[in-house]
């Protein structure tokens, strides 16, 4: 197993942690809503749910994206995560569908809170268990280039900002006395759970479409290159995609005609070399073809134009 596919083997250790964080916050939202009775402490269990079913899902994709390159998968299953993390988007917003079902008729028919004091400890405890972790998973996500683990830390960082506004609107009942507030909170954290759960979802769809790399990331590719034309060679046909934690180059390299077959080939080995010294998770495919042939202007295109029959 290369260094590589154990590094991400490893990563199911995070999504472990976030099933036993999940399991934890159900646990005391559920004791908070039974103690108060608060819609809004339910809309926040029901939101734990979805974390739970998400970190479940992270579990099976990261398993399989650690998987080596195989013959029926030659790029290797790095793709794997964006199922999870679009996965999660919608079951966020399902949950988002279910709080709003939840708060219509406490709206209408506004209900006192009971135990509120106990109750949002309760619900503070449960939002730090989620703070710890949502951190370990963001730092873990960027280290690790992976998006099914910054998409799980995203979900928890929303979740302790729902809990957060819930724990405000449950405050302001008990100060008030207005029991429709809790009802409203529950509407304004079905819509932050919206908003969370479309960004995951297109986060993935991008990925699925071979989104490619960032302009900050083709910029430092660039720079790569371009220090190779000060020798009278040149570039063209440069195309990158994203594959979950993997990153894959390829570009044409035109150089003098002349130049012998073992020269251009260890040109290639640099520049290759370089790039992955520069983007280290990135995978390079490169082609050789000569500055004096015109066909090898005809490749600039992802479709190469077809030839006329002779």
């Amino acid at each position: 197993m290369t260094s590589l596919q154990s590094d991400r083997s490893s990563l199911t250790r995070f999504a472990w942690l976030s099933i036993g964080a999940a399991v934890v916050t159900i646990a005391l939202k559920s004791a908070a809503y039974l103690l108060t009775g608060s819609v809004g402490l339910l809309s926040d269990a029901l939101e734990s749910l979805v974390n739970l079913v998400g970190a479940l899902m992270a579990l099976a994709m990261l398993t399989v994206a650690a998987r080596p390159a195989d013959e029926d998968h030659t790029y290797g299953h790095s793709k794997a995560e964006y199922f999870s993390s679009g996965v999660e988007g919608t079951l966020i917003l399902i949950a988002a569908i279910s709080i709003v079902i939840t708060a219509i008729p406490r709206l209408i028919t506004p209900k006192p809170l009971d135990q509120v004091g106990l109750g949002l400890a309760v619900s503070v405890a449960a939002s730090l268990v989620n703070l710890v972790v949502a951190l370990i998973l963001l730092k873990a996500g960027k280290r690790y280039n992976s998006i099914t683990l910054e998409a799980d830390a995203h979900h928890l960082m929303t979740d302790v900002w729902t809990s957060v506004g819930v724990l405000v609107g449950v405050g302001a009942v008990a100060l008030t006395g207005w029991e429709r507030l809790d009802p409203i909170v529950a509407f304004i954290v079905a819509g932050n759970i919206v908003w969370s759960g479309v960004r995951i979802v297109r986060m993935s769809a991008l990925g699925l479409m071979d989104t490619a790399l960032s302009v900050e990331e083709q910029n430092t590719l660039k720079g790569v290159l371009e220090n190779y034309k000060q020798d009278g060679v040149q570039y063209h046909a440069l195309r990158t995609r994203q594959a979950g934690s993997r990153q894959f180059v390829s570009f044409h390299f035109l150089v003098p005609g002349q130049w012998t077959v073992e020269r251009g080939h260890q040109l290639l080995e640099n520049i290759e070399a370089d790039i992955r010294r520069a983007l280290p998770n990135a995978t390079v495919f490169t082609h050789l073809e000569s500055l004096n042939d015109p066909a090898s202007w005809d490749d600039t295109n992802l479709d190469r134009p077809q030839q006329p029959t002779p």
